[in-house]
């Protein structure tokens, strides 16, 4: 049993908190602003009040130093660009201007300029605003947003730490500006950029800061010798200042390795290190440094992206261990907990029995401040805690909820044969070609359509009983023909239903597949106003029925030209769901993988010729260490293929995948064996489409040409310029038109114009290959 004089300094804290409040009060606000119904003023004060209310909340669950820093209006990576100054050079008039709104055109886009590229923020489904830097680039600190919060926290009495992305993780996340050669590395502008991050630590500092977190996540990917020394340099730079706070480095997602020395060894007084999942080799490799002698360790025990009850114990084991590798051990999260839902107590659906076993942020502030009580002061003043912990981890473990002896055979039957499709490519796309006749360049879409406010008020009617399901159903019918009706009318080739039904491209499967739970209020950012409720997954997988067959036939049943199936994948199934950690994911993906065959061949049973299962999140999902990849992306790639190689070899297959460094994934895309993929590629100049070129990718293939993401229209001209550069890599016969993703975030009006002259595009340059 830990004693109380050995760990009496031991402190709760946490790196980051959700920020969108309990009835997502900022998506509100800010989509309010844009629409121009709410003011600046307005949409400042709901902020400002959503940051009170979250450090108020942390502090009454025994957090001693709270978060400040880490909220943000749309993305704390844009928010570094703003402090340090990078205003891309097509912004700097509209951030003149008015600062709120050009920041939200570096966001979002307007007509006129492109937005930042978008991409994954590490292996998380959260997107992050990517820098544009280049050898011009000048950095100037503006520290007014990080010292006005700072200052909020401090003037409602509370123990505050600022948390600033670290400026090695920074530039390693950036890439060259456009017109910037490819090859320009941005790490080249460290020193640069460090006096910068001088003066926002002296403001800091004079503003009454006492630590300063700086997140270093990038550090825990495999990093080059020439990464390392930018590390160590940048920290014994910064840690040579003299007017400046105490510096915490926090890296989390998986462990160190390489560069725990580096930070170790750094003049700075604390690190923040991850201690759950495959980053539980911290523990073996701060050992082996010789521990943090004279510095603060802030462990993170509990788990912060997915939403299980912690086991206190063996938190309590770990750090009991740590007491012994540094001169102050406090307890956090393993991350900002800004990848979790907000409450689980306000889930008054969820089965109680499960619900004892989910963790959402509040509840892991409760654990936090229960491990800390338990190493300062003993187990014995954590008893009852420790007993009801004890209780749920044994009401999961040996529940019959978790288990289906019926899938688990299932799954134990599958042979390699099952993942293989019945003929190669070549002979697929002959029969493919002749069964589809298709033209050149065929225009199709992702997947969905604007969800009007219209449908989304039909939706909620139908939970609230205002409507019947007759109602409902009629209302989804008429959405569903005007969809069908525009597509032929503009001129698409393969159209889409346009998903009407669908609240969420995960959300709608797992309502319908056993083994997966709903919340209702478990809403998580993804990227700006965009929030999603994942689903948990927390049994075996099965179908109990047909989920997508009925609107699918429907939508074909009035017109003449093919209409896709439309799927979410087992890979994006799982990460976009907060999976179950009591059995390897390759298992449950294999589950989740035959419900979808299964979805699969009723499609195709019911005259669906072309089916397309989404797997946006493959990328994402890969393990942030190369060694741990190769058995990532067998499961994975074996799991598409296992849900969709028991079609004939007419039905053509297609994946989507979009806003991620596809580069990485090239060899797992191949080994997918879909007939075609859709890609995102317009913000990034169709550079995945050069990618591809350079793989001898063999298959068809549709790198977007319309960022979905930005309410802008690009021109016909622009989308067919961005169909000759794909021209350059991709042969034409097995080229694809379409957009970045699916459109459901966007309006009618904007839809209908881009769409328009995405088609508009695809006419012209067919003409320009015909030679007419």
């Amino acid at each position: 049993m830990t004693t109380k004089s050995a760990a009496a300094a031991a402190r709760a804290t946490v790196y980051g908190y959700p920020r969108q409040g309990r009835d997502r009060e900022l998506k509100k606000a800010v989509e309010g602003y844009w629409k121009g119904r709410v003011t600046a003023d307005a949409l400042r004060a709901t902020a400002a009040e959503l940051r009170r209310t979250n450090w108020k909340q942390l502090a009454g669950a025994g957090v001693h130093e709270v978060p400040t820093g880490d909220f943000s209006y749309y993305d704390h990576v844009l928010d570094t660009t703003v402090m340090v100054g990078a205003i891309p050079a097509r912004h700097r008039e509209a951030v003149a201007a008015d600062p709120l709104d050009g920041y939200f055109a570096m966001a979002r886009g307007t007509q006129d300029v492109a937005p930042l590229e978008m991409t994954k923020w590490f292996d998380t489904n959260y997107h992050y605003l990517v820098p544009e830097l280049g050898p011009g680039t000048v950095f100037t600190a503006d520290s007014g947003k990080q010292v006005a919060e700072l200052e909020e926290a401090l003037a409602l009495g509370l123990t505050a730490r600022p948390v600033l992305v670290g400026p090695v993780t920074y530039l390693l996340l950036a890439k060259p500006a456009p017109g910037v050669p490819a090859d320009f590395d941005p790490l080249t502008l460290l020193d640069r950029l460090l006096p910068v991050y001088a003066e926002v630590l002296a403001d800091l500092r004079a503003a009454g800061a006492e630590w300063v977190q700086l997140d270093e996540p990038a550090l825990v990917q495999d990093r080059t010798p020439a990464d390392l020394n930018a590390a160590a340099r940048a920290y014994r730079d910064l840690g040579a200042l003299t007017d400046r706070p105490k510096l915490l480095v926090a890296s989390y997602f998986d462990r160190l390795g390489d560069a725990l020395p580096v930070l170790a060894k750094a003049p700075v007084e604390g690190l923040a290190l991850d201690f759950t999942g495959p980053a539980a080799a911290n523990l073996g490799g701060l050992a082996a440094v010789g521990g943090l002698p004279g510095k603060r360790l802030v462990a993170g025990v509990v788990d912060g992206r997915n939403i299980w009850v912690n086991d206190l114990e063996k938190s309590l084991s770990v750090l009991g261990t740590l007491l012994g590798l540094a001169d102050r051990v406090d307890v956090s999260a393993s991350c900002s907990l800004l990848h979790v839902p907000l409450d689980a107590a306000a889930e008054k659906d969820v089965d109680p029995q499960i619900l004892r076993w989910l963790s959402f942020a509040r509840q892991k502030t409760a654990e936090i401040t229960t491990l800390a009580g338990g190493l300062s002061r003993g187990t014995d003043a954590i008893a009852g805690e420790l007993a009801a912990n004890r209780a749920a981890l044994a009401s999961r473990a040996n529940s019959p909820i978790t288990r289906n002896p019926a899938v688990r055979a299932r799954t134990g039957a599958v042979t390699g044969t099952d993942a293989r499709r019945s003929q190669p490519y070549p002979e697929r796309a002959a029969a493919q070609r002749a069964h589809l006749g298709l033209p050149l360049l065929p225009t199709t879409t992702i997947g969905s359509f604007p969800q009007t406010g219209e449908l989304r008020t039909a939706r909620a009617d139908l939970r609230a009983g205002r409507i019947d399901t007759a109602g409902y159903e009629e209302r989804i019918r008429a959405e569903i023909q005007e969809v069908v009706a525009y597509q032929e009318k503009t001129g698409v080739d393969v159209l889409v239903h346009g998903e009407p039904e669908r609240n969420d491209m995960v959300q709608y499967f797992a309502e319908q597949l056993d083994g997966y739970l709903a919340t209702r209020h478990g809403w998580v950012q993804s990227y700006g106003t965009r929030y999603v409720r994942p689903p948990v997954l927390a049994g075996d997988v099965s179908r109990p029925g047909p989920m997508t067959v009925r609107w699918t036939s429907y939508a074909q049943s009035l017109t003449a030209k093919p209409v896709k199936g439309m799927l979410t994948g087992p890979v994006t199934m799982l990460a976009w769901s907060f999976v179950r950690d009591d059995q390897p994911l390759g298992e449950t993906a294999r589950q989740v993988a035959l419900a979808l065959r299964d979805e699969v061949g009723d499609l195709e049973a019911a005259g669906t010729s072309v089916i397309q299962v989404d797997e946006p999140a493959l990328r994402e999902t890969l393990p942030l260490r190369a060694a741990d990849r190769p058995a990532y992306l067998a499961w994975a790639t074996e799991s598409f293929r296992l849900a969709t190689s028991g079609v004939r070899p007419d039905t053509q297959v297609h994946t989507h995948m979009c806003y991620a460094e596809f580069g990485d994934v090239v060899q797992a895309i191949d080994d997918l064996d879909a007939d075609v993929i859709s890609l995102e590629a317009a913000r990034s100049h169709m550079q995945v489409a050069r990618e591809l070129a350079a793989h001898g990718y063999p298959r068809e293939a549709g790198p977007g040409v319309w960022d979905i993401h930005s309410p802008r229209v690009p021109s016909a001209e622009e989308a067919a310029a961005l169909l000759r550069t794909g021209l350059e890599a991709i042969p034409a016969e097995r080229l694809w038109v379409n957009p970045d993703c699916g459109l459901k975030t966007r309006a009618w009006p904007e839809t209908r114009a881009s769409l328009e002259n995405l088609v508009a595009a695809a006419r012209t340059v067919r003409e320009e290959l015909s030679g007419s």
